[in-house]
């Protein structure tokens, strides 16, 4: 009996030392396949639609980022993790353990770029400029924005989502859908356009009537002090029945622009946004404004301007009568084409 307990003990000493092996094995194999911070790589990879988990941690021991695919799939299973990967790109680091790792993969944690939408920018440049960047597809993103559903979906007073796509810095991921990217812009508008609007009790103009008007003062100056007065000038001639005749409106409406705004175009009566024909707003806005030209509608100048003319080097000059405009316009227009 002796000999037997003594033969028990020794097995079960064997199988401890066995398992404390085993689980040293275990752990080193989860380790990082740095040995330090200062050895670490950033790696750049990414989970396509209909990666398998055992693909990825194939692909990821051999590009020498996990030490062991088979116990990262072992461990993956046990958490639950297989069936969990999250399409995108990720920049992973060879610092961290393979738990580390998968579950990054797995929560989705994947890479965002940069995008600078800047003031004044029509969909059609902004959805360039999305797809120039490899975040979204200019078509899909267009198609979205002009689909006449959109605005009721988006919370926004229509005519489409021009205008509201708010000009800003983004961080988007690649393969996000369009319609999310669309979302995060026409939600910024609206959070800005409501602190704005909340300035003054008393503003009267409604979301689209606001939108549209600062789309224009936004493509009327690129100069910050000016764009109050040219609220202002704008706001007196709504007040008072008065033609905007703003050319920017114009040049929207114009298919196919080629940089030449001619006579005809000012007479085209058939143009919705030929304001020259038409008397107050168009019938939305005409690019994405701004923080500072919808804070401009909201508080525009104190002023009785009625009329302004390009001085030629990015401001403007103002008038309160059609004489005093009409001198300005030959001092600043009619004389230049002259010399």
């Amino acid at each position: 009996m002796k000999r037997l307990a003594i033969a028990f003990l020794a097995l079960v000493l064997l199988a401890a030392v066995g398992a404390g092996v085993a689980w040293a094995w275990l752990q080193r194999e989860l380790s990082p396949i740095a040995e330090s911070d200062a050895a670490a790589r950033e790696v750049a990879y990414r989970v396509e639609s209909g990666d398998s988990f055992w693909g990825v941690a194939a692909e990821l021991e051999r590009d020498g980022v996990i030490r062991n695919a088979r116990v990262a799939r072992w461990f993956a299973q046990s958490e639950d993790m297989a069936s969990k990967l999250k399409i995108g790109e990720y920049r992973l680091s060879t610092a961290w353990s393979t738990p580390e790792i998968f579950q990054a993969l797995t929560e989705g944690r994947v890479e965002t770029h940069a995008v600078v939408i800047p003031e004044g920018f029509r969909a059609t440049e902004i959805a360039a400029r999305l797809e120039a960047a490899g975040l979204a597809d200019a078509d899909r993103f267009l198609t979205i924005v002009f689909d006449p559903t959109s605005p009721e979906r988006f919370g926004v007073e229509g005519p489409t989502l021009e205008g509201y796509l708010f000009p800003d810095t983004y961080r988007f991921a690649r393969g996000l859908p369009e319609e999310r990217i669309v979302r995060a812009m026409v939600d910024q508008f609206l959070e800005v356009r409501r602190e704005i609007a909340d300035l003054d009790p008393d503003f009267a103009l409604s979301m689209r009537e606001h939108a549209t008007l600062a789309s224009i003062v936004e493509k009327e100056t690129g100069a910050a002090h000016e764009r109050p007065l040219i609220a202002a000038v704008f706001l007196n001639r709504m007040q008072r029945g008065m033609k905007l005749q703003t050319d920017p409106t114009v040049i929207y409406g114009i298919a196919d622009f080629d940089g030449n705004l001619k006579r005809i175009h000012l007479e085209d009566a058939s143009n919705p946004y030929n304001t020259y024909a038409i008397r107050g707003l168009p019938p939305g806005p005409i690019a994405s404004a701004g923080r500072e030209a919808l804070r401009a509608v909201v508080e525009p100048a104190d002023t009785p301007y009625l009329f302004f003319v390009s001085k030629n080097d990015g401001t403007h000059v103002f008038a309160r009568t059609n004489a005093e405009h009409e001198r300005n316009v030959d001092e600043y227009q009619r004389r230049r084409r002259r010399r």
